[in-house]
């Protein structure tokens, strides 16, 4: 919307961060069973702006998983307005730490080999 935007008319990059933020979390809450809470993002570089009446879209991809915590790679696309186009406009690996109902850190159930 308009007043998620710069004076150039594209999408603030903190609001596309927040979108990622909240996609990582479904899929850490998926694979923790339970709470999550973001404690780090790696490396997050804007390829290409998003603009108003685009579509963004955010795939996630679990890519290690520790006693308490995993890593989680997180892409945005975005579907141009009118032209469909897709292209990629960043991505990073978020750090989530699974936790109980009194805020501490609990195990995350460990990965499984493909095929399990």
């Amino acid at each position: 919307m308009p007043s998620d935007t710069n004076a150039n008319g594209d999408i603030f990059g903190g609001w596309v961060m927040s979108q990622m933020d909240q996609a990582g979390g479904i899929a850490g809450v998926e694979r923790a069973q339970g709470r999550v809470v973001t404690i780090a993002v790696e490396a997050m570089t804007f390829i290409r702006p998003v603009a108003v009446g685009d579509v963004l879209c955010v795939y996630t991809q679990v890519d290690s998983v520790g006693r308490t915590s995993m890593k989680i790679h997180i892409e945005a696309w975005a579907r141009r307005f009118q032209t469909r186009h897709r292209e990629k406009v960043t991505d990073a690996t978020f750090t989530f730490v699974a936790i109980d109902d009194d805020g501490k850190p609990r195990a995350v159930p460990p990965l499984m080999a493909e095929g399990q």
